[in-house]
């Protein structure tokens, strides 16, 4: 794949040079606080409100991870129904527990 040339990222990469070759402190307009400074650092995060991003939301009852082997031609039955298959097979287990699993 080729590079794209010079695409600007609007970051004034030679002020960053610039900074760090003096080992300058980051003044109040380029952040929330001085990260070389441990006590603002500190206050900081005291502050800070952490949320949950994106993802499957928490659960009260984590379900269990599990292993088992089917048949090809049963997974890929349930493959072919679209997304949503391995809930699907849950379901069909869970009616089956509900209604009794029959012994063979």
């Amino acid at each position: 794949m080729p590079r794209i040339a010079n695409k600007p990222t609007g970051t004034d990469w030679e002020r960053v040079k610039r900074e760090a070759a003096a080992d300058t402190p980051l003044d109040d307009q380029t952040g929330p606080y001085d990260p070389s400074d441990a006590a603002a650092v500190s206050a900081y995060w005291q502050q800070a409100s952490i949320t949950r991003g994106r993802g499957r939301p928490p659960v009260t009852v984590k379900r269990p991870t599990l292993n088992m082997r089917v048949d090809a031609e049963v997974l890929d039955a349930f493959k072919a129904t679209g997304p949503g298959w391995q809930t699907r097979i849950n379901e069909l287990l869970r009616d089956a527990v509900k209604h009794g699993l029959s012994k063979a």
